[in-house]
This record gives structure tokens, sequence and C-alpha cells, in this order.
């Protein structure tokens, strides 16, 4: 293995092991951190852990033990995968994490570049913008669990590390590689390990990306993994490589736990069409008026596509936080979809659809998955997923058009 990924949540670790497959690594993308080593046809390996919400110093051990085992698979490069909309929290866990791991692998220019252009997603003076929106006004400030209200990922970097945080400017990033080099120098020589970058569009990444080539250490979102494959290439590493896909086409379901605007989108159209939907909401989980029996018993029952979704308004999300607790609400949720997803398959469904990554979590932990087959991409940074003989599209909450359900379901099924 010679490159070694660390993912905050699943949908964002197959966002990523979709970007290095598409660069031609052989790749798997791994449910936890594994007990066995990896299959020596391994180039990237990722680990998806459900660390974004987690307390911070458990996010710094679950870490810190993935990159443990990356280190016996004998990589040579790490990086540690979050959101593109940078989702944490004043406190963490970027940050701690990012340190953490830096100190370990004793690594002193640490690019910090959650910049995803592909989807809107793209840094600018050291400010994220979702499209044409400072991240803060984009409907990130509403998360439930990470609201983002502050776009300049300097300063939020700044408040969750004591570690002095700088800034390559896209003054220099669009001269390339060769000022990003001296860029990055600079900020080293002022002490400055953690490196915010600039990057408006695919091929600032690809040249970042080369930047880093002899580096131990960065993080980012999946955009900056667009040129890490081609520095393993120029040394003649790895050669391009296609596995092809087989389609499964068994019953299929939508789980939608996400919140936010895309996500609320794709629940509308699916509505708007007819499709069968099921609305849960954490009072009925936890009174008992929906049980795993009931909602399974209804989808088992529908014709066309079933939607299960607890998408919310913000104003609903905080008036349920307000009345059980942010955790409570979160974990009867996650609780039930797990649950549902796990009877589902166990009944016959063979795709899966989860949308948000608190929900594509609990379902990949419901379902014991322990490494995934990386498929045909539905909508960038979401592609197919499988293990065995189920299909999952594991879909971070703000990403795909308002057709992804119907999408997902169909390229699932497509042999190629």
């Amino acid at each position: 293995m010679l490159l070694g990924c660390i993912g905050d949540d699943f949908t964002g670790s197959s966002d990523l092991a979709n970007t290095l497959a598409r660069q031609g690594m052989r790749v798997t993308q791994y449910s936890g951190i594994p007990a066995v080593p990896a299959d020596a046809a391994v180039e990237a390996g990722v680990v998806a852990l459900k660390s974004r919400t987690v307390p911070c110093d458990e996010a710094v051990r679950q870490s810190l033990a993935a990159l443990e085992w990356l280190q016996a698979q004998g990589c040579t490069q790490f990086l540690f995968k979050y959101c593109s909309t940078f989702d944490s929290t004043p406190d963490g866990n970027i940050g701690p994490v990012a340190a953490a791991l830096a100190e370990a692998l004793s690594a002193r220019k640490v690019l910090v570049c959650p910049a995803f252009p592909a989807a809107g997603r793209t840094i600018y003076q050291g400010h994220l913008f979702v499209q044409d929106t400072l991240l803060s006004e984009s409907g990130m400030e509403d998360h439930p669990l990470t609201p983002m209200t502050d776009p300049d990922i300097r300063r939020w970097l700044a408040r969750q590390t004591g570690m002095p945080v700088g800034h390559v400017a896209y003054a220099d990033v669009a001269q390339g590689t060769d000022a990003v080099v001296a860029a990055l120098q600079r900020e080293d020589a002022a002490g400055r390990r953690l490196i915010v970058a600039d990057a408006v569009a695919d091929h600032d990444l690809m040249s970042l990306g080369t930047a880093v080539a002899d580096l131990p250490f960065l993080t980012g979102g999946s955009g900056i993994a667009l040129g890490l494959p081609a520095n393993f290439r120029a040394k003649g590493l790895i050669t391009q490589t296609s596995n092809g896909w087989a389609g499964v086409s068994g019953p299929a379901v939508v789980l939608s736990g996400s919140c936010s605007r895309a996500t609320q989108g794709q629940v509308a159209r699916h509505i708007e069409r007819g499709a069968p939907a099921f609305r849960v909401t954490v009072e009925e989980i936890l009174d008992g008026t929906i049980t795993v029996d009931k909602v399974c018993d209804w989808a088992q029952q529908q014709q066309g596509l079933p939607l299960i979704y607890s998408t919310a308004t913000p104003e609903e999300v905080r008036a349920t936080q307000d009345r059980f607790g942010r955790e409570r609400a979160a974990e009867a949720a996650e609780g039930l979809m797990a649950d549902v997803a796990r009877r589902l398959v166990d009944t016959g469904f063979q795709r899966i659809v989860a949308a948000g990554g608190e929900t594509s979590g609990a379902v990949v932990e419901a379902l014991n998955v322990t490494a995934l087959e990386i498929g045909p991409e539905i909508a960038p940074g979401a592609p197919a997923l499988r293990v065995g003989d189920i299909a999952l599209a594991l879909k971070s909450g703000n990403f795909g058009d308002a057709d992804f359900f119907e999408k997902a379901v169909t390229v699932m099924a497509t042999a190629i």
C-alpha cells in the first residue's frame, strides 16, 4: 500500500476512494480499522471512521489507531480526509486530529485544503465558498451537529488547535507547483505548520498535489487527492487498471437522515413524482409510534422506490433538539435507520441509498461492512459501492442534484 487515508465519516471516505480510483489507483475502502492486513494489490487504503462528531479525544484516538494500521501496510504518504464544507465545531474535531497526526508523523508542513470545485466548494483568501456563497451563508450554518458560522478556515482552525495556522494565497497557487512549494517553505520557516491553501479549480488542486509529493502528511477534502496518484505514477509505482462493475439489480430503498438543502430538494422531488415516501420523526421513534417492524413492513409492500426519511427543516431540527437534546435526537434517528437497513437486507433488499454522513455511517456499521469495492460515479463525490451482493450509495448531505435517488439505483444496476 502506498497511500494511507483516514476519513472522518463514511460518505466522505467513499468520495475520496472514488477520486483515487478515477485517477487510476487500486483502492479499497475499509469500514473502521481492519483486524487483518490489506490485500497486497491495494495501492490506496481508505479507513472510514465515524469520528466527525464524537468527543475530540475519541476522534484523536481512533485516527491514531488508523494511522498505526496504515503504517503497518507500508504507506509512505498519509491523508486525513474531512468534508469539503469543513464540518466541525470551534472545539474540533479537524484541528486536534490533524495536529495529532502531524505530531505522530513528525510532519512540519501540513496542507489544509477542503476545496472540491466539482461540487462548488472553493477557497479564496482563506475563505470557503459553496458555489458563489460564503460557507456561513450556504445553509451549513444550520447544520444540526456542526453549524459552520465562520467561512474563514484559518480562523476556524486556529480555534481548534494551538498549532500556528498559515496560508498559501491564490496568487501563489495560480503560478503553479514551484510557487506553491516556495510558499509552503515560507510558512514553515515562519513556524506555521497547518497551512490553508486557496483553490478555485481542479488545476489548482493538481498543482497542490504535485507540490506535496514528498511530504508525509496532508489534509483536505476529496479534491486534494486529484493530484496524488500522478506522483506515484511518476515514480513508476502504479499502473492504471479498471475492474469494471457487474451491477446489482435487486430491491432498492432510500434512507435519508440528512437535513441539508440539497437532500431536502431530493426528498421533495421524490415526493412530487408520487414515489412512495414514509416520514419518521424523533418523537414518533421515542414514543414507540414508529417501529422497525412498521417501517420495514411498509417498505416491502411498495411497488416503486421507497424512501424512508427523517429529513426536516432547520426550524424543525432545532425544535426537536430543544425538546429531546441533540445527542438523543441523533441517536434515535440513526438507530432506526440502522435497524431498518439491517432488516431490509435480511429480507432481500440489495440496493441501499443512504443520504447523510451520520445516516451512512449508521447503515454501514449495522451491515457489518469491513471493505467496500468502489464502483461508478453517481454524482461528483458519490460513487456506487459494493460489498458482496449488496450495493450502496453513501451520499454526503449536500451532494447530488434533485434526481439523485433515482439516478443512484439506476447506476447501481448498470453493468459497465
